[in-house]
């Protein structure tokens, strides 16, 4: 998570219609306002004011909106780096998921919107994207309404979308609760298009049993499932849904004593394959990965699919996406891990975490931590650039600064006491005359984030976020974007000017992109 804003190529132009639309109803809104003082009913001003604030989001999409087109030249998905939609602001989509639709080639994505850093519900985001890099945001698919189970007093965590084609519609489901965290149900919403608005239906507890974190899963039959939290996060469940996805129907499995969260399935050659997080609240946990040959069972004991001493890279599963199914003859599945980096104190700087997924021949599933990546969406080929290791013990130390063993890293060196009066200045790095990502590998053993500066050859510093590793010998990346001379003299600069510590530095890599 870095301060300096990632703008993802090719942005999507809103015309002049849409422009007026907004207009119109900010003069309704205004209309109103004005006719408050001959309203004396408390209850009905507030109820109208907020359905005209509400239609003032919704503001029509232009049927002359369209995509861009996808470009032929490479697109970088920078796990954990600040992502921006197409008018430049941070994107707000956490704990979200995916939906795919005939004519937009990688959709929907749906997810809570955290802005304001709390989590009582502001509302549920929708962007599109023709290919998962340049992200357009939409009027919001779920806004708080007042005196339900979705106000802005609320919470609504997880949202998911599925297409129902017997209805041809569109359901949500999502995680409904009070800010206590004891209502404990799921919520149910539906649009008749993709992006909606969605009309809220009700919030209820299936069969009569908690709900928390939520998930759902339609198999080749287009059969419906939710993926759930149960009996105070006792039990973990998968129930069918209605054919109109709309209830629930039966209870496929319950996973006794399963203290999972935050799931997903994907399907691979006949085999259901569920990912869970553990209950740690906002903080990460090692995810992990169960396998059957059917949703009922028998499922296998849950195995680690990173690192454990990394807890999944600071990051916790939300959805899981399939690019390519693999079923055809010298294909191969492709998937992508997509999980959030919660920062529970200000949860609207929470970012993303993608990687690919890598499917072993046991059944086995594996994320290798990749700092910067492609991927051509027709073919599915992951491209992973080259970049240039500098180690932060060959640099250049001032006052406090200190060179120490280090095991785990790389040159068996790393650098400690940064900030507080002690930097490291690397030289010799060589620039093309552009920007570039650069990763950060520190360890933070504290339980609470840190930060450290950076800058380059002497100009203004940036501030780069440092989540907690809880553990001196486990090292995580985190990104920042640097514009570097066409020169192999540059210099870059860490802990320099800052009052707190800083994180263990053990290397930065240099990416020429």
């Amino acid at each position: 998570m870095v301060d300096d804003k990632v703008l993802l190529p090719g942005p999507a132009q809103r015309s002049a219609p849409t422009v007026l639309f907004k207009a119109t109803n900010l003069l309704l809104l205004c209309l109103l306002l004005c006719a408050l003082p001959v309203l004396s009913n408390a209850s009905f001003i507030l109820d109208l004011l907020f359905r005209a604030i509400s239609f003032f989001k919704h503001e029509t999409v232009d049927p002359s909106f369209s995509l861009s087109e996808p470009s032929a030249a490479p697109r970088w998905i920078v796990p954990g780096a600040r992502w921006l939609d197409t008018e430049g602001n941070s994107i707000q989509a956490h704990g979200g998921g995916m939906l795919k639709v005939d004519d937009v080639l990688y959709g929907y994505w749906f997810g809570e919107d955290k802005e304001h850093h709390a989590s009582t519900f502001r509302a549920v985001s929708c962007y599109v994207s023709a290919d998962l890099y340049t992200w357009t945001r939409l009027p919001d698919a779920l806004v708080p309404l007042v005196g339900t189970s979705v106000s802005n007093e609320s919470i609504v965590e997880r949202p998911k979308v599925l297409h129902n084609s017997l209805n041809n519609d569109y359901v949500m489901w999502f995680h409904s609760d009070n800010l206590n965290y004891n209502a404990a149900e799921v919520g149910v919403a539906v649009s008749p298009t993709p992006e909606g608005p969605y009309t809220f239906l009700c919030s209820f507890k299936p069969f009569g049993a908690d709900s928390r974190d939520i998930g759902l899963f339609v198999d080749d039959d287009e059969n419906a499932y939710l993926l759930y939290a149960s009996d105070w996060n006792n039990n973990f469940k998968i129930a069918q849904l209605t054919p109109d996805y709309r209830n629930v129907s039966n209870i496929t499995h319950v996973f006794y004593g399963g203290g999972y969260e935050a799931p997903g399935i994907i399907k691979k050659n006949g085999t259901y394959h569920l990912f869970i997080s553990g209950l740690t609240g906002w903080w990460p946990n090692a995810n992990r990965h169960l396998s059957a040959p059917s949703l009922s069972g028998p499922w296998s004991e849950p195995e680690d699919i990173a690192p454990p001493l990394l807890r999944t890279y600071f990051s916790q599963n939300t959805y899981d996406l399939v690019i390519e199914r693999g079923e055809s003859e010298g294909r191969s599945m492709v998937s992508l891990f997509m999980g959030d980096r919660w920062k529970s104190n200000r949860l609207g700087r929470s970012s993303y975490v993608w990687l690919p997924m890598m499917w072993h021949e046991n059944a086995t599933v594996w994320l290798d931590w990749v700092d910067v990546f492609s991927m051509d969406l027709k073919t599915g080929a992951i491209v992973i650039p080259n970049g240039t290791t500098y180690h932060a013990a060959h640099g250049i130390l001032s006052r406090n600064a200190r060179v120490g063993k280090c095991a785990s890293c790389t040159s068996k060196l790393a650098v400690y006491r940064l900030g507080a009066g002690g930097c490291v200045t690397i030289h010799g790095i060589q620039g093309n005359g552009a920007e570039h990502w650069v990763s950060l590998y520190y360890a933070n053993p504290d339980r609470n984030w840190r930060e450290t500066t950076v800058s380059v050859n002497g100009g203004p510093t940036q501030t780069v976020e440092q989540p907690d590793t809880q553990d001196s010998g486990a090292f995580l990346s985190v990104p920042v974007r640097l514009m570097l001379m066409k020169s192999s003299k540059n210099n870059i600069t860490i802990g320099h000017n800052q009052t707190s510590y800083a994180g263990n530095l053990d290397k930065i890599i240099v990416y020429p992109v």
